[in-house]
């Protein structure tokens, strides 16, 4: 039978959607995969430094995830959202608006109860708006200040009951980000604190960085049912000359390279696909699926992903199908949180 993305369905009961994170990032729940095995064991993020070999390296996305989503309410009492795409030049934005249809060209918005004026310019070829901020030199801070983590869809805020934007920008953003550009944070490293990346070192588990923008198209369902037929989204990313060495050395040395999260394997794939350069940055499109040969990635921390996305066909073309779905089915079962704020699995190298 033909690969169809109904082949990676599944029911996740609606409470098992984590809304918040956990007041301990670490305090998560991690399940214990062996690549290409059956069966499963049951963890605590924290215990991480004891499941991975010492001598492995580890491989951390670094991006960081401006707070770009922004709420107004126009004169007529529509409330709208705009998530910030794109700066084309100083204060001029490509957006994504939420009911875009009541925004007229000319239009002075006031995002973020007037912290954040802007003027609706025109409409983009992608059904967003082109929109010019007013004074430009100080938008990036007032961003920082006023505007809103950019949370999936499926986590639900009232912004206008008992809110706290500024916890949204802490708990949705790794401990170790540092480049500025993602929509979306890579989510595996939300459950990373200082103490477990210092027990990692003790350990003598090495960590590596590179940096992957998860793009927009994170967001966008997929609307086919042929898996070959599916568009991949571009995302830009850079992998240092010291990283690469990391890694290289690694490899030369037998060391397993385990990539935290998704975004972190299309980069080190990408990569690889490249021919392995001493360091590289651009665009990648790498669309990876059942059939896909890995070579450079060999363990995988994952989160719980969205059933029929492109990212549960990259673990399952990590792990199997039939052996993934069995292990969301445990997950269900055992009541683990999914998706962004929830808990993770760690696919480990099968050691035999």
């Amino acid at each position: 039978m033909p690969d169809r993305f109904e082949l990676y369905d599944y029911d996740l009961p609606e409470h098992l959607i984590a809304q918040h994170p956990l007041p301990s990032r670490d305090a998560s729940r991690l399940m214990l995969l062996r690549r290409g095995r059956d069966g499963s064991a049951h963890h605590v993020f924290h215990e991480l430094p004891e499941l991975l070999a010492p001598g492995s390296l580890l491989v951390l996305n670094n991006t960081r995830v401006p707070p770009r989503r922004l709420v107004a309410r126009l004169p007529s009492g529509v409330q709208i959202e705009a998530l910030l795409v794109t700066e084309e030049a100083p204060g001029l934005w490509r957006a994504l608006v939420r009911k875009a249809r009541r925004v007229k060209p000319g239009m002075r918005i006031p995002f973020a109860e007037g912290h954040l004026p802007a003027q609706a310019l025109e409409r983009t070829a992608d059904g967003g708006w082109r929109l010019r901020f007013e004074a430009p030199e100080s938008l990036a801070a007032r961003l920082e200040a006023h505007g809103l983590a950019p949370l999936p869809p499926y986590i639900q805020r009232d912004i206008h009951g008992p809110y706290d934007p500024a916890a949204d920008r802490s708990a949705y953003q790794t401990c170790y980000a540092a480049v500025d550009g993602a929509i979306a944070a890579p989510t595996a490293g939300l459950h990373f604190t200082p103490p477990v990346l210092a027990a990692l070192r003790a350990r003598g588990i090495e960590t590596a960085e590179l940096t992957l923008h998860v793009g927009v198209g994170t967001f966008a369902k997929v609307k086919v049912a042929d898996p070959a037929e599916h568009t991949m989204h571009a995302e830009w990313y850079a992998l240092s000359p010291a990283a690469a060495a990391q890694i290289q050395r690694a490899r030369a040395e037998g060391r397993p390279v385990i990539a935290v999260g998704t975004t972190t394997v299309r980069a080190l794939e990408s990569w690889a696909a490249a021919g392995s350069p001493p360091g590289c940055q651009g665009q990648t499109e790498l669309y990876i699926r059942p059939g896909f040969e890995f070579r450079v990635v060999e363990g995988l921390l994952t989160n719980f992903h969205l059933p029929r996305s492109t990212l549960l066909l990259l673990v399952a073309a990590f792990h199997g199908r039939e052996r993934l779905l069995a292990a969301y089915a445990e997950a269900i079962a055992r009541e683990y949180r999914f998706f962004s704020f929830g808990d993770c699995m760690l696919i480990a190298p099968d050691t035999g």
